[in-house]
């Protein structure tokens, strides 16, 4: 089953190289948010972020050295079996895990911690994969897509029960596959609409404005199509389907949310109307960001992180280190760095002749883009803050262990690109 193969000539080593210079300046970083220049400090104490996320990396290099020995063949063939293991965990972790900051999501191993949702990106990727180019599977047909969802959004169901709705809601990214692979753009439209009515009645305080609105433009269109029975009957439902959607709002956000993430919601639709409550975290965020200016403070000597007025300097807002030390040239290099990975991600998807490596390539590149856009998004106050790390940057062993995967057997199955298999 296992067996060394000859595939440095086939590696991608661009994308090898973009993975160790983002983990570099990843780690460069997370020494830089907690350095403490009244004492002496070495970025390589274990004591420090740092040197616990040089270990992370180091063990990294030994996933990466056993993805590249096993067969290729391995991935396809174990899929549902890799899934499935996962599945367990995300169940025995919710049952027996460790709750950190209100989330049951971890299992701890002497001071290290295991957060199985991180992995479980990587299994879901290929389960997808495997049922998408099983023989037989057809996108057009309801029954495929049905499955398809059901194996994205059950671990991201088990996510949610955990109380960890931001790892949850990146699972949403790998619909976008499935477009990829022929399902019906009606489902993107629908889904974009009801994002739109979303934030709009989290912006609009007076749903009855909304309500208004929706009667108005139903009567409207029901006046122009008034000789098309069956087009009105759609009207009504639809406009019914939007009030329901404005209705469940209001539900979700008071009795479904934890209060902690209720605030994260009101700190977005409007961070100044309480910067020393709910607003703190993206308010002190842009300062840090912003006071970097063109060129940045210099390698620690920023304050705004140092001194703690940003929270989470070192994990999910990660990306404030860098505008502050660094300032929009640090930035620049940083995004650049990013968008060039993912970038290569999709190209190495659309080279693959094995509908299986495809897939999964675009698992990959739709994982990475949604945490490196939300991520940045939050931190500038573009997004609510969900709680998810900057990929391979943010500090955290199952981050970087998941995100190692995820490329990493990407790019076993591309250096074997050139054997095509046949299911």
């Amino acid at each position: 089953m296992t067996r060394v193969d000859n595939i440095s000539g086939n590696l991608d080593w661009l994308s090898v190289l973009l993975f160790f210079l983002i983990a570099l300046l990843g780690w460069l970083n997370i020494f830089a948010a907690v350095y403490d220049e009244t004492v002496y400090q070495n970025i390589f104490d274990l004591s420090l972020n740092s040197g616990r996320q040089l270990i992370f990396i180091g063990v990294s290099i030994l996933l990466i050295t056993t993805i590249m020995v096993m067969d290729f063949r391995f991935y396809d063939t174990f899929a549902y079996v890799i899934y499935g293991a996962i599945i367990i965990l995300l169940i025995v972790v919710l049952l027996f895990g460790r709750e950190v900051a209100g989330s049951r999501s971890w299992f701890e191993i002497g001071p290290f911690r295991l957060q199985p949702s991180e992995l479980a990106k990587f299994a879901t990727g290929l389960a997808i994969a495997r049922y998408i180019s099983s023989s037989g599977f057809r996108m057009d047909r309801f029954s495929g897509q049905i499955m398809a969802f059901a194996i994205i959004f059950l671990p991201a169901g088990l996510i949610i029960l955990q109380g960890d709705a931001g790892t949850a809601i990146v699972y949403s990214a790998l619909i976008l596959v499935l477009f990829r692979e022929g399902m019906s753009p009606n489902l993107l439209i629908i889904g974009t609409f009801s994002a739109v009515i979303f934030i709009l009645t989290l912006l609009v305080e007076e749903h009855l404005y909304l309500y208004l609105s929706i009667l108005s433009i139903a009567t409207v269109t029901i006046f122009l199509n008034r000789k098309r029975i069956k087009r009105i009957v759609l009207i009504v439902l639809g406009a019914i389907v939007v009030a329901g959607v404005i209705r469940s709002v209001d539900y979700v956000i008071s009795d479904v949310l934890k209060p902690h993430q209720q605030n994260r919601i009101k700190a977005f639709i409007n961070p100044d109307s309480d910067p020393l409550g709910v607003g703190w975290n993206v308010t002190q965020s842009k300062i840090a960001i912003g006071s970097g200016g063109p060129i940045g403070k210099g390698f620690l000597k920023g304050t705004q992180t140092k001194f703690d007025f940003v929270p989470a300097h070192s994990t999910d807002f990660i990306f404030c280190t860098i505008g502050e030390e660094h300032g929009w040239l640090g930035s620049l290099v940083t995004v650049g760095l990013f968008v060039t990975l993912i970038l290569r991600v999709i190209y190495l998807a659309e080279r693959q002749k094995w509908r299986f490596a495809r897939v999964y390539g675009y698992v990959v590149a739709c994982i990475f883009f949604f945490h490196f856009a939300v991520n940045i998004g939050m931190t500038i106050g573009l997004f609510p803050v969900i709680g998810i790390p900057l990929p391979l940057f943010s500090y955290g062993g199952s981050s970087f262990f998941g995100f190692t995967l995820l490329l990493f057997i990407l790019l076993k199955l591309d250096a074997h690109r050139m054997q095509v298999l046949v299911r």
